[in-house]
């Protein structure tokens, strides 16, 4: 279940709400990472100089991200937060062992869905029996961690790389289905469509910082540079 592409197509990346906390955390990356961007790619650094530095939030909690991440597929950002503060008001935190020990019927209450709350208990109780290490999710490399994450009900590979990269903060993060990120590329580099081999290509050129990359592209695709635009075929 990754409908949450169709939202991120819209806003320009995942769906992290810095309201959650007066202290969250931010992606963290700075001159290594925009220079080495840059001597990369002459059009890239024209980006990075254009739009400047970008900010953000980080979720360093990794049961709450991912289940902040299930809340989020395929709605709104004040839906999601609608629902994500009735569930701090329900649970007081948001943690393994309070959602394992609410009803299912008690989250969706929050204003979920039935299903998206079966599959945020069945992580919670998976954490708390320890079927499902959370620390050891940390540990991993990113394909791993991509893996484990994706073997849970209600996340698929999209949602696990942005969790990867907004909880996480992996640096070397660029998701393929990720329809905003394929937009940013259609208006920098002037392609009609990004197919997987010149996604690949781009991946390439921009590792081992394509998080960082993916960030000023979704600030591309929301019209952050004045005169750029999508070169997608329009739909007649």
């Amino acid at each position: 279940m990754d409908g949450q592409k169709a939202v991120t197509q819209a806003t320009g990346s995942s769906v992290i709400d810095a309201s959650r906390s007066p202290t969250t955390a931010c992606f963290e990356y700075g001159e290594t990472e925009t220079t080495y961007l840059a001597q990369k790619d002459a059009r890239f650094a024209e980006v990075i100089q254009t739009i400047g530095h970008v900010s953000r939030a980080l979720d360093p909690d990794l049961f709450s991200a991912t289940a902040h991440h299930i809340i989020g597929q395929q709605v709104s950002l004040e839906a999601q937060r609608t629902v994500w503060n009735r569930m701090q008001q329900l649970l007081g935190q948001v943690s393994p062992e309070t959602v394992a020990a609410a009803s299912v019927d008690d989250l969706q209450a929050c204003g979920t869905t039935f299903r998206k709350a079966e599959y945020i208990h069945e992580f919670a109780q998976k954490v708390v029996s320890g079927e499902f290490d959370l620390n050891g999710v940390r540990e991993m490399d990113n394909e791993a961690a991509i893996a484990s994450l994706s073997s849970l009900r209600g996340i698929g590979t999209w949602t696990a790389e942005m969790i990867l990269l907004f909880c996480l903060g992996r640096k070397n993060i660029f998701a393929y289905d990720d329809l905003a990120i394929q937009r940013g590329l259609r208006m920098v580099y002037h392609h009609r469509a990004i197919t997987r081999p010149l996604f690949e290509k781009y991946r390439r050129r921009f590792s081992p910082y394509c998080s960082v990359a993916s960030l000023y592209l979704w600030e591309v695709s929301k019209g952050a540079i004045l005169g750029m635009r999508d070169y997608a075929p329009k739909k007649r």
